[in-house]
């Protein structure tokens, strides 16, 4: 039985099936988690998600921006971008049987494994946060996808402000800044307010901020968090982090990290992708 992560597949289905050849997959046998970002910009991101129901519980997902774009895009709060793949979902005869699973996925995920905790998001972990406040604050979020009123969240989810967390938010402004942390943050000040402009690699942040994860006094550090969303970070190996977008769609890898009997123990694996976009286009 092994522990698998994998990063952003973006609708790479082709990619994703020879990754999971290359590992030997059994999914009677082991357990992988997707990183969030199961669709789009790739060639077919309903294939994706066929795949994932089809393997149940032994493909464990979580959910990235780009698959909250296609809930927003699927009930009319956002329009499609010209970059946009969704039209294998939105058009599909089981569109509706694919959108409600992507709607039951959470934003955060962890496991235990030897004695030891995995953290998994998509794209980040606001610094004054515990992990045990990343599932409860996932877990709202959660609830209102799943509930009766997606269409209004939907509605309301986007936008860059507030800019930081407070135990005070309520409504809409708590959840979106939940959201944000989650499936978009890259960079954030020192203290915790989040940027949503650059796309640099960690190297390369803008003046006064910081890559979320070397914030000084971060509550989850010493946690193994795993996550993706940064391609220009590319593969992040250190003691308590594991960054895992590699860049698929653009024409890099798609990534996966076997764990062994520690989560200290991993072994990177990678299967080469052809581009599906270019960077600015």
């Amino acid at each position: 039985m092994a522990l698998y992560c994998i990063g952003d597949i973006q609708g790479c289905d082709g990619a994703l099936g020879r990754l999971l050849d290359t590992i030997g997959f059994s999914p009677s046998r082991d357990t992988v988690y997707l990183l969030g970002d199961l669709v789009n910009r790739g060639p077919d991101s309903a294939a994706v998600l066929r795949r994932c129901m089809r393997q149940g519980d032994a493909l464990r997902c979580l959910l990235g921006n780009h698959d909250l774009h296609l809930l927003a895009t699927a009930h009319g709060a956002r329009a499609p971008s010209r970059r946009d793949t969704l039209h294998s979902v939105l058009e599909a005869p089981d569109r509706e049987a694919l959108l409600d699973w992507v709607r039951q996925q959470p934003l955060a995920r962890t496991h235990d494994h030897a004695g030891e905790t995995l953290l998994m998001v998509h794209a980040g972990v606001l610094p004054s946060w515990s992990a045990a406040d990343v599932l409860a604050y996932a877990h709202e979020v959660q609830a209102v996808l799943r509930g009766d009123h997606l269409g209004a969240f939907l509605q309301a989810m986007y936008g860059n402000t507030p800019d930081r967390w407070s135990d005070h938010l309520q409504g809409t402004d708590r959840l979106r800044v939940i959201v944000n942390a989650l499936t978009r943050l890259r960079f954030c000040s020192a203290e915790g307010a989040m940027d949503f402009e650059s796309t640099e690699s960690a190297s390369a942040a803008p003046p006064g901020l910081l890559p979320w994860f070397d914030v000084p006094g971060r509550q989850t550090a010493g946690t193994l968090t795993a996550f993706g969303h940064w391609s220009t970070l590319g593969w992040l190996n250190r003691s308590d982090l594991l960054g895992l977008d590699t860049g698929c769609v653009w024409g890099g890898c798609l990534s996966a990290v076997r764990f062994g009997t520690t989560l200290a123990e991993r072994e990177l694996l990678q299967v080469h992708c052809e581009a599906s976009q270019q960077p600015g286009t």
